[in-house]
């Protein structure tokens, strides 16, 4: 085992983690730990833009934005963050262009934008333009123009290095920020790095869903390493469905193809939209238009053999048109459909796409250990935290803003904590958690396999917990995630070596899924309403005097060592926006 030293460590080179670490090298010593080469990270995924009232193309203005947000989060969003988002936005955009970010531009060669959806003008009278964007693959750019800003200023990174543990110490009776604990995978090493401050930007955990646009390694390390320690979890039963996933691979497309004009249409060929949002059509909220979809679906108008999907057309727009603001997606529909998007609509589902909820945190970026109380020392921002500046849905393009406004935030604020603090005294064994897990792993005999329970965790979350929620779907998926657990404790790995050993990798993000995937369904349970991308056909409509609240999850175990998950709520922050009816 090695012993490393910095006063701050971020967790995670996505996006948030690389925005962080350009603060925090300036201020303090830092460190970034990766367990993927950074421009692998899940932001280069993200395709359509990023969310800004530059109003370069018409009107438009920050508090539009701000309502935007709030509205399209079902009210559940925490006011003052989402006024923080907007406002942040747009000196966020023109930082990404000073660092070298390629943004599309208009004629006059200003930053060009286009419609998203839930994004309007005047409180919702019409669409407005306010993405910025560099074609279909603007995450991909944002992530390589941070990774170069980082190398010129010389930020540390340890790539591959897979952080399982967070070391938190008592002093003067409260828990403070000690480090981390991180298997190097190209070695099989443990290593404890020993921090002043740590920042969590590790990113979501959507691959407990089978449908899918979350990578492979999406598995929620950041939100179970908080979990195991104590510290409680945020709205999980808000998970985002993307309505343009593609039709059984779950590979997303865009939401910005509909931006620019693409329609959804049924076996029919009938612009279904039109019925459930009059105004936005097409670019309502991402769970309107998923849940529409699986109306139609439902109701026999789906398309195909088997009805189980419908149709994105694009048919209808100018070929030099996608050729220049989406090329990514149609390149896709070429590859994994073998269809000419020029000449045939793309047939489409909704995919598990992004999670709402996570580490608590206030607008800092510090992290919260119950309502009101933070952690010294120990920050979160992007898709692994929940500030909550999503509520119970997240807009379009919203969430490369949410990386780079609370990513920065997070980084300043970690460092200035480091250079104020003193070192936190390790906890004796260090190490000893990451070490046993390792070995019980290495030496298990057991007769299950990591593929089997993964697999079998996929299908009962997609069967149960998915766009359409009941309380039987819930308790069926609660029951086999028991027996899944269950399950993994007698699971066992074919590669026993130390090098380069992702069976034990993928071992161990296996019961980080499975922890994960039980708290998003004992909050879904416990939240008798429909609210954003939380939808339970039981409880169609959405109850603002029971649930106007944040669902505060906490792990618990007894004397004998039987888990349990605590629930607890806090207050929803308002300031100047009232909840109303949600109508697109």
């Amino acid at each position: 085992m090695q012993i490393h030293k910095y006063d701050t460590v971020i967790v995670g080179a996505g996006g948030a983690g690389m925005r962080a670490a350009i603060e925090a090298t300036k201020r303090s010593r830092t460190a970034v730990l990766t367990k993927l080469y950074p421009t692998r990270s899940h932001t280069g995924a993200a395709q359509g833009g990023m969310a800004a009232a530059l109003a370069n193309v018409e009107e438009d203005n920050w508090e539009w934005h701000t309502f935007d947000t709030i509205k399209g989060g079902d009210y559940l969003v925490d006011q003052d963050a989402a006024e923080i988002l907007a406002k942040e936005a747009i000196d966020s955009v023109l930082d990404l262009e000073k660092m070298g970010l390629p943004f599309n531009r208009t004629p006059e060669g200003r930053i060009d934008q286009r419609r998203f959806g839930g994004h309007s003008r005047n409180h919702g009278e019409a669409p407005v333009r306010r993405s910025c964007y560099a074609a279909d693959r603007t995450g991909h750019m944002i992530l390589q123009t941070l990774y170069q800003n980082c190398v010129k200023q010389g930020v540390e990174f340890f790539n591959e290095f897979y952080v399982l543990d967070l070391l938190l110490n008592e002093v003067d009776g409260q828990r403070r920020t000690a480090g981390v604990v991180a298997l190097e995978l190209a070695t099989g090493e443990l290593h404890v790095f020993r921090a002043k401050a740590v920042v969590f930007a590790s990113g979501g955990n959507g691959k407990f869903y089978k449908v899918t646009s979350n990578a492979h390694t999406l598995t929620g390390d950041g939100q179970a390493a908080a979990w195991r320690r104590g510290l409680p979890l945020e709205d999980m039963e808000f998970f985002q469905f993307h309505p343009t996933g593609i039709w059984r691979m779950g590979i997303l497309l865009t939401e910005g193809a509909r931006g620019e004009g693409g329609i959804l249409r049924n076996k029919d060929g009938e612009r279904f939209m039109e019925k459930y949002a009059p105004v936005m059509k097409d670019l309502a909220s991402r769970d309107v238009v998923s849940r529409s979809i699986y109306t139609e679906i439902r109701e026999g108008r789906g398309c195909g053999p088997e009805g189980d999907h419908v149709y994105l057309d694009l048919t209808h727009l100018p070929p030099e048109q996608l050729d220049a603001k989406l090329p990514d997606i149609t390149e896709f529909a070429r590859t994994y459909l073998g269809i000419e998007p020029y000449t045939d609509p793309i047939p489409i589902q909704p995919t598990a796409h992004y999670a709402m909820g996570g580490i608590p945190t206030n607008v800092q970026g510090e992290v919260l250990a119950n309502n009101t109380d933070v952690v010294p020392g120990l920050y979160a921002a992007g898709e692994v935290a929940c500030v909550s500046v999503h509520g119970a849905n997240r807009l379009g393009t919203n969430s490369l803003l949410d990386i780079n406004v609370f990513g920065r935030r997070a980084g300043i604020a970690a460092a200035e904590y480091a250079s104020r603090a003193e070192f936190v005294e390790l906890p004796e064994a260090p190490e000893k958690f990451v070490a046993d897990e390792v070995a019980r792993m290495r030496e298990s005999t057991g007769s299950e396999r990591v593929t089997e329970i993964r697999k079998d965790l996929q299908e009962t979350m997609d069967r149960n917990a998915m766009v359409f929620r009941t309380e039987q779907t819930l308790k069926e998926a609660l029951e086999d995630i028991t027996a899944l657990r269950r399950r993994y404790r007698n699971v066992s790995i074919q590669d026993k070596g130390r090098r380069f050993n992702t069976d034990l990798l993928e071992a161990l993000e296996l019961g980080n899924l499975l922890e994960l995937a039980e708290v998003l369904v004992v909050s879904a349970l416990a939240r008798k309403e429909s609210r954003g991308g939380h939808y339970r056909e039981d409880y169609p409509h959405r109850d603002d005097v029971n649930f106007m609240r944040h669902t505060m999850a906490y792990r618990e175990v007894d004397s004998e060592g039987n888990e349990s998950i605590r629930l607890d709520y806090k207050p929803v922050v308002q300031t100047r926006y009232q909840p109303m009816e949600r109508k697109y």
